[in-house]
């Protein structure tokens, strides 16, 4: 039989086919792909498009203080952006020149743009010290995403991310680290778990900036229409806080809750205390994109809903009286000593009685939030320290304010009554191994003689607050300070320490040694291991001064919704205890109206318009000659409605920092009125 096809023919026939399949799949391949990116790169070829939806940003909130004074909104601004993929299909070098370009032009324009990669700008490169913990995380994802050694150095890395990246010999070493580092927030946003915003590469931006952006139209170089906070007060920045993008701290907490990766969201402050009221609803809208990153069309699928206004319990013109002039006393001490012995800072707080309403909580040294991110840098290296909020962050011995503490815990106890007298001889001599000395007599060489409770508040006798606190014992303190406020969370909104309390616990586990009597002795007098914010020092007056109700402290008045026409959220008083035995908080509240009318805070106070309650504190300090001066205070004595508390880092005494609360209740009670109370919603001029 003939055969049709030899074996020759059919491998012939085969080998055709699949030269002619190899063909047609790249002939295939070259439409679909490669030409295909060719249009996309050709202006007059037309560009296929992607749809994608996209996060649109709730106008943020306003801030308020209590009488409806803007002291924060929003304004327009513009941001620049950088798209990775766009931006490399023009290959590494014209990527590489773009970024070059577009950070010369940022330069020349003063317009500061984000690199964060934690190495020096310049050569010898090292990494930056204060390498910050996001930082850290990042870098070491980068490390172990490219097989890198982490401990690989600054300089050998730039060289890696030279090669890596295709920059090529001519480029200067200034030039590489600036095209590295853009490279590098490019790059850690597609590492994953990719769970980074994505990278803006500017700002805020000036208008003659954006019109060159829009002007050279670099590919991957986009532009935003967002909105930024604007300050109308030069004060209470501490309280106020600041915004800012999500980081590795706190993507994972706010991304749970429904936010997107470039959400701005509240960093500090009332920004971060009440971020549920401030930051509304976003909304969606969906984008078409052509292939190299140009928007097609965008509509809305879902309207952002504004954030809630909120008005804080701080008066802001006696915020500002109370940063001016504590910034004045600490300055005016500052003028007459050497640089050894200057007072360091201090902190201010003015809290209402009967509701726990925080009226001004001035921290100094301090700064101005609409310059905050410009001079960043300076700020944190400023000794100073003017970032940190000492109000709520700072923690102090109380010195002899503590008094009133133990005073509590030995009448609690039966140590002392009303009326028990001990006999101050100079020196407590109990114990052979700790005898300490009371103030007059270190002056004087004498004690004070026979005091009762109320006249060693007075005359703050440390020899008889050393006995009744002896006798009474560290649980009974502890338990007095505790329900006076001391050493437990005030309930402010805000992030605050909670402090120390001296007890055999903190002691042993925390500076692992054995309890002593001497101990017991300094904590009975406020010194040791006792160590409180000026917050809590302030709500610890006031807790005395309405007769043992210990309410929780506030910064919030009120949230009302977007257009000021309904109240949300309306703050009312709440107690977090009260002190039953409320005749013994009467001998305390006794006193401290004999401190203030014949005592250690008479020579400000006795002839004061207004009758106040008053104690001084003094507080040594180890590494110092000059001493912490403490002060706390409440008018007025007979119908208390204001507190406050005054703590100067080497202020020298009690009785030398008290004039600040004076001037204060002056401004209170007398100067207020003076000054104009602005409509809500107004502008401070």
């Amino acid at each position: 039989m003939r055969k049709f096809f030899s074996r020759s023919r059919l491998a012939l026939l085969f080998i055709m086919t699949g030269a002619l399949i190899a063909v047609y799949i790249t002939t295939l391949y070259k439409i679909q792909i490669y030409d295909a990116g060719a249009a996309a790169a050709d202006p007059g070829v037309p560009k296929a498009s992607q749809t994608s939806d996209v996060s649109l940003p709730a106008q943020r909130g306003s801030i308020l203080d209590r009488n409806g004074t803007l002291l924060v909104s929003n304004r327009p601004a513009y941001s620049v952006t950088l798209s990775r993929n766009p931006l490399l299909a023009v290959g590494a070098a014209n990527a590489n020149r773009i970024i070059k370009e577009l950070v010369y032009a940022a330069e020349e324009h003063g317009v500061s743009y984000y690199d964060t990669l934690p190495i020096t700008r310049g050569a010898p490169f090292e990494y930056i010290v204060d390498m910050g913990d996001s930082q850290r995380g990042i870098l070491d994802n980068y490390f172990e995403y490219f097989s890198l050694d982490r401990e690989i150095s600054a300089s050998e890395l730039v060289s890696w991310m030279k090669e890596h990246y295709k920059l090529d010999y001519t480029t200067g070493i200034t030039d590489a680290r600036l095209i590295i580092g853009i490279r590098y927030e490019l790059e850690t946003r597609h590492i994953p778990p990719a769970n980074m915003a994505p990278y803006v590469f500017a700002d805020d931006v000036g208008v003659d900036f954006l019109a060159v952006i829009r002007e050279r139209a670099y590919p991957g170089v986009g532009t935003n229409t967002s909105s930024v906070r604007e300050y109308h007060t030069p004060y209470a920045a501490h309280i106020l806080g600041n915004t800012g993008k999500l980081d590795k701290n706190d993507i994972d907490k706010y991304t749970a809750l429904g936010y997107p990766l470039d959400a701005v969201v509240g960093k500090s402050g009332v920004e971060a205390g009440f971020e549920q009221y401030l930051h509304g609803v976003d909304g969606a809208k969906s984008v078409a994109s052509a292939s190299d990153g140009t928007v097609l069309s965008s509509d809305v699928t879902e309207a952002p809903v504004p954030g809630g206004n909120v008005y804080l319990t701080i008066d802001i013109g006696l915020q500002g009286y109370a940063e001016n002039e504590l910034a004045k006393f600490i300055n005016n001490i500052n003028a007459e000593r050497t640089e050894e012995s200057k007072a360091m800072g201090g902190a201010v707080v003015v809290t209402g009685v009967k509701t726990g309403e925080t009226l001004a909580m001035a921290s100094y040294p301090t700064f101005d939030l609409s310059s905050y991110r410009k001079n960043f840098t300076a700020l944190t290296n400023d000794p100073g320290k003017p970032l940190f909020d000492r109000a709520t962050q700072g923690v102090y011995n109380p010195g002899s304010t503590f008094k009133m503490a133990t005073a509590l815990a030995g009448l609690r106890t039966g140590t002392i009554t009303r009326w028990s007298q001990i006999n101050d001889t100079g020196r407590y001599m109990r114990y052979e191994s700790f005898r300490p000395y009371c103030w007059i007599f270190q002056q004087q060489n004498v004690g004070h003689g026979l005091l009762n409770v109320v006249e060693a508040l007075r005359d703050s006798c440390n020899y008889f607050f050393y006995q009744v606190g002896d006798y009474a014992d560290i649980e009974a303190l502890t338990q007095a300070a505790m329900d006076l406020g001391l050493g437990v969370p005030t309930g402010i909104e805000l992030s605050e320490k909670t402090g120390t309390l001296a007890t055999y616990d903190y002691v042993r586990n925390v500076l692992g040694r054995a309890w002593v009597r001497g101990d017991l002795l300094l904590a009975s007098i406020g010194q040791g291991h006792n160590m409180f914010t000026p917050l809590q020092l302030a709500g610890y007056a006031a807790t005395i001064a309405n007769g043992g109700t210990h309410h929780a402290m506030t910064i919030l008045s009120k949230v009302k919704n977007s257009d000021y026409s309904t109240n949300i959220v309306t703050q009312e008083p709440r107690t977090l205890g009260t002190i039953a035995e409320g005749d013994y908080i009467g001998f305390l509240q006794e006193g401290m109206r004999a401190a203030a009318q014949s005592g250690t805070a008479a020579p400000i106070f006795k002839d004061f318009r207004v009758r106040t309650a008053a104690k001084t504190g003094t507080v040594q300090i180890e590494t110092s000659e000059v001493n912490n001066g403490i002060f706390v205070c409440y008018a007025p004595a007979d119908d208390p409605e204001i507190a406050i508390s005054v703590v100067i880092e080497k202020g020298g005494s009690g009785s030398a920092v008290m004039e600040i609360a004076r001037t204060l209740l002056d401004y209170y009670y007398r100067d207020r009125a003076v000054f104009d109370i602005q409509p809500e919603g107004a502008l401070i001029p």
